[in-house]
């Protein structure tokens, strides 16, 4: 009890508390490891599945709207991937790396126009995509440089 009442009061100290949240922070992110792992293996099978009952009993010239699904899923485990490679990056160094967070936000944007059904898109949507990728893309850019520097 008395080693409690010290650590509480310990926290008092600039230092100890910004430790105690560091500890929380490594916690937190490991723990969303496991789960990204997890959504990954469950993403994973669930591809499996979808292409085995889909890809191999579509009849014939129907195939190009099962592949646009395919390749919907392919991007999701690619960005459930990114987001890892995101939270063990913060783990091994302790920062964000914006520049995984632009190349994560790309593929997204990436996944959400080959997956798009021109039928049923607005032109306006089509265009805030459009300037969506032009920014990230220009950030990414920007990074690229200032870290090659």
């Amino acid at each position: 009890m008395k080693r409690l009442i010290r650590q509480l009061f310990g926290w008092t100290k600039d230092e100890n508390f910004m430790h105690a949240i560091e500890n929380v922070e490594v916690i937190v992110s490991k723990v969303l490891s496991i789960f990204m792992v997890l959504v990954i293996l469950v993403a994973i099978v669930d591809l499996g599945t979808f292409i085995v009952k889909e890809v191999f009993t579509v009849p014939y010239g129907k195939i190009n709207t099962t592949l646009f699904k395919v390749f919907g899923l392919f991007l999701n485990i690619l960005i459930a991937l990114e987001i890892l490679e995101n939270i063990t990056a913060y783990l091994k160094k302790h920062v964000f790396q914006v520049e995984l967070v632009i190349v994560t936000s790309l593929i997204a944007v990436a996944r959400k126009i080959i997956i798009l059904d021109l039928e049923k898109v607005k032109g306006l949507d089509i265009i805030g995509l459009g300037v969506a990728i032009l920014a990230l893309s220009i950030s990414y850019l920007i990074i690229r440089s200032s870290n090659s520097r």
